[in-house]
């Protein structure tokens, strides 16, 4: 082989051998740095992994306590609703209790009135007595609606 002897296709064979051998060089260099951000993005995970895993174990722990307390108000709530209950139980026993009396007694002073005055007016003890009898009934009927009763 002699210098003189130097051909376009030998020319074409060193532009590719130099070609490839930069190409390479770039390869090398890109899988360096892409090496030393895998070794970054690892480093990062590991310290988050250390740092996050407590802190969840403590949310964990957290959300045990609340749901703890949570039971604790529940069966509060519930003895509350027991209470409100026998409270409204007593209050109608003794609404019950005290308007059955007052409702006759307010039913005998309407009834006496009205068969007083009926007396005085008419002169007759029977339509007295049936007057008052009417007004005694219609008191009762009008004072058990006013207090949600319902007839008599």
């Amino acid at each position: 082989m002699t210098l003189g002897a130097f051909t376009w296709g030998d020319l074409a064979y060193l532009a590719l051998a130099v070609f490839l051998f930069l190409v390479g060089l770039g390869l090398a260099w890109v899988f360096l740095a892409l090496g030393g951000t895998f070794s970054r993005l690892t480093t990062f995970i590991r310290r988050t992994e250390r740092e996050v895993l407590p802190v969840i174990t403590k949310v964990g722990g957290t959300i045990d306590r609340v749901n703890e307390q949570l039971d604790k108000v529940d069966t509060m709530t519930d003895s509350a609703v027991d209470a409100v209950a026998a409270v409204d139980a007593a209050v109608r026993t003794v609404s019950n209790a005290v308007s059955k009396p007052v409702r006759k007694l307010a039913g005998v002073v309407a009834g006496a009135a009205h068969g007083a005055s009926s007396l005085r007016a008419r002169r007759s003890w029977s339509g007295a007595v049936r007057a008052g009898k009417e007004a005694a009934a219609r008191r009762e009927r009008d004072l058990a609606e006013e207090l949600g009763e319902g007839p008599v």
